[in-house]
């Protein structure tokens, strides 16, 4: 059995102002993967990440992915909301790169 993972969720502002959010165990590998590998989301091409607004850590995929649905049914002033109440990510992925 594989050692248990920690998943995140995350939320970042693409460089047309829109939030994505996502489900990751690696948000700095995510990241550059969205910023231009084959595996980045549909949703940055054509666009950038520009920042990383809020990141969430959960035990397992079940917890992080329920956590990601719930986001995204969220208008964007609740998810501002959400983002100003969290404390900033304690992860920088564009120092990363």
């Amino acid at each position: 059995m594989m050692a248990e993972s920690r998943w995140q969720v995350y939320i970042i502002l693409g460089d047309d102002g829109r939030y994505y959010t996502g489900i990751t165990t690696d948000v700095v590998r995510r990241w550059k993967e969205h910023s231009g590998g084959p595996r980045g989301a549909r949703y940055f091409r054509g666009r950038q990440p520009h920042r990383l607004c809020f990141l969430e850590h959960h035990p397992d995929r079940s917890s992080a992915s329920r956590r990601e649905y719930a986001i995204k049914q969220l208008s964007r002033a609740a998810k501002e909301q959400l983002i100003a109440s969290a404390p900033a990510p304690a992860v920088d992925p564009e120092a990363a790169e």
